[in-house]
């Protein structure tokens, strides 16, 4: 099986390593890739916007499978080009990318699908937003209805920066506060099965103990010891099959990765999100755990033939991965720093480029995540630090708590 990876973040580095171990993968290519991929993957240079370039693309490599990773392509159709082009692909077309493009067009299908998430409202003027937070009160939470690259979300309780937010925006979604640790689940999808993979935690703050301004992501482990039991088929029952099932009878059917993002409250699991692709950097570690062939599972999901490929199976174990951002990220981030250290084995690389001298310089945010598997959870995560330790990025940035309360027992789960 010949595989085109369209994107160039951790998530299509974690995607080519696992790719690379699925012996049915005999080719794999990634469009346009990063110092990591170009490692275990031909690169090929194509915008991965464009549409019809990644459609001529995998034509031209006569792929038997395309993966689109992140979230912008989808929502620009490269799904669709693909398709046309008689190509099977796992990522879902550009009107059910929505449920990602739009926070307003993910809550109408959720009210409809009657999936429970966090009451809301949609505004457009400044006197709908302040009607919206008066609504809601502290914490205020305000989303760009649009895609932010994860950074389009203000949890505060001052309201004068909810509200300079809402007025940044075209159009936002105000909503409840949701109580209670937050869980993402990757649902597996034909657009009729849904498989679920391992449940995960992220880290949206930059700084410890969740200060700061959210991020892309920049930590997440995986498995959850603390998850209450059946959560994950409570959720595919309640959350993703509805959704699934609403998006066939609109005429959109969603098949790809359906990312959900969940509040575990004390009125039980409320969807705070979805996603249309895989999570960065909750996918390192998901990955890192899957002891079944990725490659097989996402044809069978891109050709509808999901409901009779075996289910994935995982490793025993634990897995821990920590971003290691650049200088001034989340703001601009400064680039063009040399890496040392960053070729070890799982360091996922995301944004990195290769100079023609050779050395690794930084060329995006969060610049690569430390990746580690152990027998524990504690264990996997001090040989994630340790692997962090041994890279140098000049002015890099991590937090030093990711997984640690799971680790000391102090996280649980709201009581429903």
């Amino acid at each position: 099986m010949r595989v085109l990876v369209v994107g160039s973040g951790a998530r299509e580095h974690a995607l080519c390593l696992a790719l690379a171990a699925d012996p049915s993968v005999t080719a794999l290519v990634c469009a346009p890739g990063n110092a990591g991929t170009a490692a275990i993957a031909e690169q090929r240079g194509v915008d991965p916007l464009d549409p019809a370039a990644v459609g001529a693309l995998a034509r031209e490599l006569h792929a038997d499978l395309v993966v689109v990773g992140p979230e912008a392509p989808l929502v620009a159709g490269v799904a669709d080009a693909v398709r046309q082009a008689g190509i099977a692909c796992f990522g879902p077309s550009r009107e059910a990318a929505q449920l990602e493009g739009s926070k307003a067009f993910a809550k109408d299908v959720m009210a409809v699908a009657g999936v429970p998430t966090a009451a809301a409202r949609v505004c457009v003027t400044a006197a709908e937003a302040e009607a919206a937070l008066d609504e809601f009160g502290p914490p205020y939470v305000v989303k760009d209805d649009g895609l932010a690259a994860g950074k389009g979300v203000v949890v505060t309780s001052d309201r004068d920066v909810a509200l300079a937010h809402a007025a940044a925006c075209e159009r936002v979604v105000i909503e409840e506060y949701l109580d209670g640790p937050e869980v993402s689940l990757f649902c597996i999808t034909d657009g009729d099965t849904v498989v679920p993979l391992l449940p995960a935690q992220d880290f949206k703050r930059i700084g410890d103990s969740d200060t700061g301004p959210n991020t892309g992501g920049m930590g997440a482990y995986a498995p959850l010891p603390w998850l209450p039991p059946g959560l994950t088929s409570d959720v595919v029952r309640r959350v993703a099959i509805p959704t699934v099932q609403e998006m066939a009878r609109r005429g959109t059917p969603f098949a790809g990765l359906l990312y959900i993002g969940l509040a575990l409250t004390g009125k039980g699991p409320r969807v705070v999100e979805f996603n249309a692709r895989f999570g960065d950097p909750e996918t390192q570690v998901v990955l890192a755990l899957l002891d079944s062939p990725l490659g097989a599972l996402l044809q069978a999901a891109a050709t509808g033939r999901l409901a009779t490929h075996p289910r994935p199976r995982w490793r025993d174990g634990s897995a821990v991965t920590v971003v290691l951002a650049a200088a001034d990220y989340p703001g601009p981030p400064r680039t063009g720093d040399v890496i040392t250290g960053s070729e070890q084995e799982g360091v996922v690389h995301a944004g990195t480029r290769r100079r023609d001298d050779g050395a690794v310089v930084s060329s995006g945010g969060r610049v690569l995540s430390a990746t580690a598997v152990g027998a524990t959870l504690a264990e996997a995560r001090h040989r994630a630090y340790d692997l962090l330790a041994a890279i140098d990025l000049p002015g890099g940035q991590f937090r030093t708590d990711i997984a640690l309360r799971a680790v000391e027992g102090t996280i649980e789960a709201s009581p429903a």
